[in-house]
């Protein structure tokens, strides 16, 4: 080879591996704003996740965790069947993004210019909804222990109204949130008999019956405004969309602590953004649920349904599916009057510690007559790591060792139709 040659080829090579290298994949241009669209409404200071991502000093540490995670989708959670249903909220990732995060690691896990990096998301501290315009809490703190089981407890606060609010944010912080796995907050109305034998403003466990199983009048509950969990978003509708707390009712809070090795104490609070103006539209959160459960020990795949006929048009917003620790799928479909059938959400593998709310992109409509349809599947044998007893008979029951079936759903319609008319008579679960 000439030496003009060998330059001529090295002056190439070069050339080539400059050009390689003159856009590596960077954390400021490249990876910062996926973790700000997708990861740090909960890896931030103060929300649930355990370390914050936001800067590359907070992330660099983790990078090869990070990877892994996205790789397996394990992060972040996110449990629907991608066939079916477009979701507004959809928090995966795209093979794009996954490999782009996989080649920023793969390169050193570079920073990159931070010229390159988009302007901080901003926050507002202590409330994802901004500031609220009411807080409701509970009247003093609980102390939670270091260990043990604590039943799911359950407080009613008045909330003293004398009119009607109409609510269009809606959000749950607990003070003791490394003790809490979820806390909801129902709406009862005025006339409601559900829970009517507690005292108000006074922590209590509902009673069982004599079998040990929690009474079905005391476990069934009115309106849900909001909840927390991981990966449950607070309550936000658009203009002209409202929830209904009605004059004269209370907040019904269910509390569902996890002592975790240090004791601790928590006071839950609920925040509430008003409608500036009356809404056109009413949102509701109703359900499907199935409270006559008798799984057999040991039963791997006991399947079973609920449904719900709308007497009303009305417009299905989003589907939430509710299990504990036996839950292994949830389906929704719809049946249409016409008789045509449609696969509104699959969860092919549900997982409890993760209670997820699916938005839908656009709305439904659900014409009058149109039935809600939902088949869920548990696994009580000893397959299941999460099972705490495949050798026990399980029927419904709010503790986590008990079994739900529930399919919530949140609908919209004229807010001025009464939402009595809405369905009809509840079917919890005839199999």
């Amino acid at each position: 080879m000439t030496s003009k040659l060998l330059s001529f080829t090295l002056a190439t090579a070069l050339s080539a591996a400059a050009a390689t290298g003159s856009n590596p994949t960077t954390f400021n241009k490249d990876v910062l704003p996926i973790l700000q669209k997708k990861c740090q409404e909960c890896h931030r200071e103060g929300e649930i996740a355990p370390m914050s991502f936001m800067t590359y000093d907070q992330v660099r540490p983790w990078a090869k965790a990070i990877k892994t995670a996205v790789v397996t989708k394990k992060m972040p959670p996110w449990f629907a069947d991608s066939h079916y249903g477009k979701f507004a909220n959809d928090m995966s990732l795209s093979e794009a993004e996954v490999a782009t995060i996989s080649n920023w690691v793969d390169d050193g896990a570079k920073a990159g210019n931070p010229k390159d990096a988009p302007k901080p998301r901003e926050f507002f501290t202590g409330w994802i909804i901004g500031k609220p315009d009411q807080i409701i809490e509970m009247p003093k703190a609980v102390d939670i222990p270091a260990s043990g089981v604590i039943e799911y407890t359950y407080i009613v606060i008045p909330t003293g109204f004398t009119e009607d609010k109409w609510v269009q944010a809606a959000e749950t912080r607990a003070s003791g949130r490394s003790a809490m796995h979820h806390v909801i907050a129902f709406i009862r109305p005025p006339g409601s008999k559900w829970l009517s034998d507690y005292p108000v403003n006074e922590l209590f466990i509902p009673k069982r019956d004599g079998r040990g199983q929690q009474r079905v009048q005391d476990a069934v509950p009115t309106e849900l405004l909001v909840g927390w969990a991981p990966g449950l978003p607070p309550t936000i509708l658009n203009d002209g969309q409202a929830k209904l707390i009605p004059a004269g009712s209370d907040i019904v809070l269910q509390l569902h602590y996890t002592p975790n090795g240090k004791p601790t104490s928590d006071v839950t609070k609920v925040g509430l953004i008003y409608a500036k103006e009356p809404p056109k539209e009413r949102v509701m959160t109703m359900n499907a649920m199935n409270v006559f459960l008798k799984i057999p020990p040991g039963e791997p795949n006991y399947e079973s349904h609920s449904k719900m006929t709308f007497n009303q048009d009305v417009k299905l917003v989003s589907l939430m599916p509710h299990m504990h620790l036996r839950g292994k799928d949830f389906l929704y479909e719809a049946v249409y009057p016409t008789g045509e059938k449609q696969t509104l959400l699959n969860v092919p593998h549900y997982d409890f510690n993760w209670q997820l709310s699916y938005v839908l992109q656009d709305p439904l409509v659900m014409p009058k007559g149109t039935r809600i349809e939902c088949t869920a599947h548990h696994d009580n044998s000893a397959n299941n790591k999460y099972n705490p007893d495949p050798t026990k008979e399980v029927r419904w029951g709010d503790q986590t060792w008990e079994e739900m079936m529930i399919g919530w759903f949140d609908v919209a319609f004229d807010a001025k139709t009464d939402p009595a008319a809405l369905r009809a008579r509840p079917q919890r679960g005839a199999e």
